[in-house]
């Protein structure tokens, strides 16, 4: 992972190898700014080049500022549950308040962690609702109103100015039940397809699988979470090497497909 040599190629590359590259976005993005042309700009300021077959890795909260999806905090009216909820653990029940807003039922409430459904399907806590690397406490940022879309746009666009074929991903961190910790996830993808299904396959032994479909987008996401960490100023990276394109096929496909229907979740 670097960005000394990105320039033209980065040289001869190894079998199988993966490359992740930074690109810092200097500057707060506003609504209804072109993500696509920050980036643009991030990648030529750094000396970077797109390639075909690469993949964009942005995080969600650069895309919901682009889109407008913040909220003033001071404009919350919290309802009486939120501010005994908030009271009662030390926080702020105008977030708590826009978090059950932004939900589509509550999943579990204990301890002063509030873990819902969204409206797009995601189980995560606070409904993705955030106010870190926003303005300092003034504004909550949302989560896209709908990732997918968002990753398709910035796609079009990224194709329109390079005339190349390049993945998007847009990602969020999510913690996960039974482990500490966070940890990156696609909330949306456009360009690649997010699972790899290797169900009929056959293993090395000659052992045919039945089981196993890959959420790549998600480790693709956590791939790019080592470099786009929450304090490093960094909203983006480009992944090269991973073949997609032979592996997944080129072509439509969501974060969408990755949400396990009710029918298929054994624990609801």
């Amino acid at each position: 992972m670097g960005r000394s040599s990105a320039g033209s190629g980065i040289g001869k590359r190894a079998a199988g190898e993966v490359r992740i590259l930074p690109v810092a976005v200097s500057g707060e993005i506003r609504a209804g700014e072109s993500l696509c042309a920050r980036v643009l700009a991030a990648t030529r300021s750094l000396g970077l080049r797109f390639q075909d077959g690469d993949i964009l890795v942005v995080k969600h909260k650069i895309v919901s500022k682009s889109e407008g999806a913040l909220v003033a905090l001071d404009e919350i009216r919290p309802s009486a549950a939120s501010r005994v909820w908030a009271r009662r653990y030390g926080l702020d029940a105008r977030v708590s308040e826009l978090a059950v807003r932004e939900s589509r039922r509550i999943v579990r409430r204990k301890r002063g962690v509030l873990i819902t459904e969204t409206r797009h399907g995601f189980v995560c806590a606070n409904s993705g609702v955030d106010v870190s690397n926003v303005d300092g406490g003034r504004h909550a940022v949302l989560l896209p109103a709908n990732p997918d879309r968002s990753a398709a746009k910035l796609r079009r666009e990224l194709k329109k100015q390079l005339g190349i074929e390049i993945a998007v991903i847009v990602s969020d961190s999510f913690g996960r039940p039974w482990r500490e910790g966070l940890t990156e996830v696609a909330i949306g993808v456009a360009g690649m397809r997010p699972l790899v299904d290797y169900r009929g396959r056959r293993d090395p032994h000659g052992y045919s699988l039945h089981a196993t479909v890959d959420a790549v987008a998600d480790e693709l996401a956590c791939a790019a979470g080592l470099v786009c960490g929450k304090l490093a100023g960094t909203p983006a990276c480009i992944i090269r090497g991973y073949s997609y394109c032979r592996e997944n096929r080129r072509g439509s496909g969501g974060a969408r497909e990755m949400i396990r229907s009710a029918k298929n979740d054994l624990f609801r």
